[in-house]
């Protein structure tokens, strides 16, 4: 059912070029009111990949700024801020209506060798044993909002199955942790920058209710945003490939969660690290000031 999103995604990331360091790219409706933040972090990424020969991103470090409109292109502004022996970095600036609504530093490196060590892989169901969330999510949709049946219906590009499927509507009180494999669905070029620019786009699902599950609330209840991201990348990797998104949530407070994960290929290999801080606010218990913005 996936399969066909994937071209769609691939043209996205596929930016026009409108000058050396100006990029141009649209967006795709996942069902809710605003781009998708992983869409934007994704071609940020893109646009500093295209201004970068023979070296790899190893880290890119993001603040979402304002929501993007889903009906206007998205500009994207690269600063070439060095170009060393080894790394080269980059700062990049998503803009709308004249103003940013992301900003992203990233760091590429050419690719040499060294100390290797990692953390071992977490046990976990075997993918195969688990059901696809699209069939979990399409039960649910009856028992949901009606403003976030959109999202739960829209096709996407990603297969997910998650080791504990049903924490969107419960109000039982879990530990802030979850096990979600996860691939695209579809051919994929041998292309390690697309490959790391999917991940990219991927690494923004599930990560932040993560940090709702040990208070008893209903994620869909709340008012949550990415406030920023950060995704540091160890070894290659093959998104078409199962991998496992380890996450846990080590703190909220102050209207804020904040979410780490680990993400290992099917043999074991950490491939990224990825941390993420969000608003997070009840809606029914909390009434903010009339102007007051995200």
């Amino acid at each position: 059912m996936t399969a066909v999103r994937l071209p769609e995604l691939l043209k996205l990331l596929d930016l026009a070029r409108i000058e050396d360091n100006l990029f141009r790219g649209g967006s795709r409706d996942v069902g809710a009111p605003q781009v998708f933040g992983g869409q934007v972090l994704a071609q940020a990424l893109v646009a500093a990949s295209r201004t970068v020969e023979a070296r790899q991103v190893h880290s890119l470090h993001a603040y979402f700024l304002r929501r993007g409109d889903l009906a206007v292109p998205i500009v994207f502004e690269v600063d070439r801020s060095r170009d060393g022996g080894s790394f080269t970095s980059r700062r990049v600036v998503a803009i709308q209506h004249g103003q940013p609504i992301l900003t992203m530093s990233a760091s590429f490196q050419v690719v040499e060798p060294g100390l290797d060590h990692q953390a071992a892989m977490p046990d976990a169901p075997p993918p195969e044993s688990l059901r696809d969330l699209a069939e979990v999510e399409a039960e649910m949709l009856e028992r949901m909002p009606h403003k976030a049946t959109g999202y739960f219906r829209n096709q996407r590009p990603f297969e997910f199955r998650a080791a504990d499927p049903g924490e969107y509507l419960t109000r039982e009180k879990r530990p802030a942790a979850k096990q979600v494999w996860f691939r695209v669905v579809g051919e994929m070029p041998d292309d390690q920058a697309l490959h790391r620019g999917l991940l990219t786009y991927v690494s923004d699902y599930h990560l932040l209710p993560t940090a709702t599950m040990p208070h008893g609330v209903n994620f869909l209840e709340l008012q949550v945003a990415s406030i920023d991201h950060a995704i540091w990348f160890h070894r290659d990797l093959r998104v078409n490939e199962w991998h496992l998104y380890s996450m846990e949530s080590p703190s909220a407070s102050g209207a804020r969660g904040f979410s780490r994960g680990s993400i290992y290929a099917r043999d074991g290999r950490l491939v990224a690290s990825v941390a993420q801080e969000g608003l997070i606010r009840q809606h029914s218990r909390w009434t903010r000031p009339a102007g007051q913005q995200v």
